[in-house]
């Protein structure tokens, strides 16, 4: 796919958003990339994940792995799309970790994916796990990165859409400055 088309999914499927936002990791931003709208379309989220899981094709991938709740449907289907297994972590009293009797295979070659990728807290949190399991963590992928590459796992990290989206320190943000309200996405406005 070019990345004229893949723009034009994010586009038609409602993910890309503009305005004053209250990213998970805290931080602030224009934009937002609300994920969870491509998998509203399983034609728009086939293709995504294809398109992430051809970029894997070179790697031994035994399962595929990622955090709730962003990427419990991509799991599944770049799972799919490589015809291995997948699983979830989920947090737990504040804690990332693997339940619902999912087990990580010792040895195993796990992709680990999220939708999207801001600053890589939850993904590295996933990544900690796997490793605790005794497993490889074979590689990275998601949707969008917001950080146009510059979030490193530590292994190879692949996108279908790297762009870098700014985004501020909640004390130091300019559209707070403006008067701008925030919205969590999902949620209701939470600051004025």
């Amino acid at each position: 796919m070019t990345r004229e088309q893949i723009e034009q999914i994010l586009k038609d499927s409602g993910v890309m958003l503009e305005g004053h936002f209250l990213l998970t990791s805290g931080r602030h931003s224009n934009r937002y990339m609300q994920c969870a709208r491509l998998f509203e379309s399983p034609k728009y989220s086939e293709a995504l994940c294809a398109e992430l899981a051809r970029q894997f094709s070179d790697v031994k991938i035994d399962l595929v792995a990622g955090p709730a709740l962003g990427g419990i449907i991509m799991c599944y289907e770049v799972a799919r799309q490589l015809g291995v297994r997948n699983v979830f972590a989920e947090r737990e009293n504040g804690v990332m970790t693997f339940r619902r009797g999912f087990v990580i295979p010792e040895g195993a070659n796990v992709l680990v994916v999220e939708d999207v990728v801001t600053t890589g807290g939850s993904v590295g949190e996933v990544i900690k796990l796997i490793r605790e399991a005794g497993a490889n963590v074979a590689a990275v992928g998601s949707v969008v990165d917001r950080s146009a590459g510059k979030v490193d796992f530590g292994v190879p990290f692949k996108a279908v859409y790297s762009a870098e989206i700014l985004s501020y320190d909640a004390d130091d943000c300019p559209l707070c400055r403006q008067g701008l309200p925030v919205v969590k996405p999902g949620s209701r406005q939470i600051k004025k």
